[in-house]
C-alpha cells in the first residue's frame, strides 16, 4: 500500500482523463494521495477532489513563483480552509529563485506569513525549495517552524541540508529524479536518512520517474520510487511502501 504524499491531479493535464489515471494508481495499490493546490485555481479543484474521493486529501497554501499575486483575502481563505477535515497540511510554499516572477523579497513575506498561518491551524507545511536553499532554511528556523514540521518535498539536497531539516522535524520526500541515472546527490541522501523520516510522491504531472521520463507523470508511477529506494536501502519495496505510508499517516494525523 502506498501514500503519494504530492500529486497535482487538479492540473489541466488530467483534463479528459482524471477517472481512468485515479484508477490507474488504485490498481497500483496507491492507497492515498495528497492533491496540492497552490493558488486559487488549483486549490478550488483541490477542494473538489477530496468531496469527490475518500481517500484523497489536500494541502492549501500559494506557491513562491505566484507570491507577487497573492492578497490578504486569499491568506484569509486559505485559513477558512484548514478547518476543513480533510485538509492535512498547508503549503505548498518557500522560495523558488529559477524563476523571476516574483521579487524575492515578496516570496520571503509571503512565505513567513504562511508558517504563521500554519502555526496558528497547527498543521504541518509542505515545502518547495528551488534554488534557494540558504534562505528556505533560514527562515523556517527565524519562524520556528519545527512546531509544526513537514515536507521537504522532491528534496534533490545534500545530507547535511537534510539532517538540519530533520532536526526541525522536516520529512524528507522523494519523487521521480531519485530514479534517474544521474541523480548521485539524491542516491546518497536516500541510502543515509533514517527511514521514520522518509516519504514519497510524485509530483505528478511533473518530473516523472524512469522508465517513462519525458512524459506525463501520474500517481500510479509513485511505485517506481519505491522500488528505487528499496533497492538503494537493501529493502523490499513492501518495506518501503509500509513505511512511508506510516510516516505520512502519522505527519498528516490520518487513522
Amino acid at each position: 500500500m502506498l501514500f503519494d504524499t504530492h500529486v497535482h491531479l487538479n492540473a489541466d493535464q488530467y483534463e479528459e482523463d482524471l477517472q481512468e489515471v485515479i484508477e490507474r494508481a488504485r490498481n497500483e495499490e496507491v492507497m492515498n494521495m495528497v492533491v496540492v493546490g497552490f493558488d486559487r485555481k488549483t486549490i478550488q479543484k483541490a477542494m473538489e477532489l477530496v468531496e469527490e474521493y475518500d481517500f484523497i486529501y489536500a494541502a492549501v497554501g500559494w506557491h513562491p513563483v505566484d507570491a507577487i499575486d497573492m492578497t490578504e483575502e486569499d491568506l484569509l481563505w486559505i485559513e477558512e480552509l484548514a478547518s476543513h477535515e480533510k485538509v492535512v497540511a498547508i503549503g505548498e510554499m518557500g522560495l523558488d529563485y529559477h524563476w523571476d516572477k516574483s521579487p524575492k523579497d515578496i516570496q520571503k513575506e509571503v512565505f513567513r506569513k504562511q508558517i504563521q498561518l500554519a502555526k496558528r491551524v497547527k498543521l504541518p507545511i509542505v515545502i518547495h525549495n528551488r534554488d534557494a536553499t540558504s534562505d528556505v532554511v533560514q527562515i523556517l528556523k527565524e519562524e520556528d517552524a519545527q512546531e509544526v514540521g513537514g515536507i521537504m518535498h522532491c528534496f534533490t539536497g545534500s545530507l547535511e541540508v537534510a539532517k538540519e531539516c530533520m532536526e526541525m522535524n522536516f520529512y524528507i520526500s522523494f519523487g521521480g529524479p531519485v530514479t534517474f541515472k544521474n541523480a548521485k546527490k539524491p542516491k546518497e541522501v536516500v541510502k543515509e536518512i533514517p527511514l521514520d523520516m522518509l516519504l514519497i510522491e510524485t509530483d505528478c504531472p511533473y518530473l516523472t520517474p524512469h522508465p517513462y521520463r519525458g512524459k506525463r507523470n501520474e500517481p500510479g508511477y509513485v511505485r517506481f520510487v519505491a522500488e528505487e529506494i528499496a533497492a538503494l536501502r537493501g529493502m523490499s519495496v513492501e518495506e518501503v511502501a509500509e513505511k512511508t505510508t506510516a510516516n505520512a499517516k502519522k505527519l498528516f494525523g490520518i487513522n
